[in-house]
């Protein structure tokens, strides 16, 4: 799942919620990561909104993630 938007990151966990802890770990730290690229270039190309709304993004699965460890 792409995830974008904080919707899509809502999504995403919700659809998360219905496998193993182990697996949503997983899926989770995965997406983080590629967020973390995508924000990277949003920076570096001077794209300011996008790079904060990656970082929300960013954010809801963090908290989620040291919700469920």
């Amino acid at each position: 799942m792409e995830i974008t938007t904080e919707e899509h990151a809502r999504e995403a966990l919700a659809a998360w919620r219905e496998v193993s802890v182990t697996v949503q770990r997983l899926e989770i730290r995965l997406a983080v990561e590629k967020l973390e690229l995508n924000q990277m270039y949003y920076e570096q190309k001077g794209r300011e909104e996008a790079a904060a709304r990656t970082e929300r993004c960013i954010r809801l699965l963090k908290d989620y993630l040291t919700d469920i460890e």
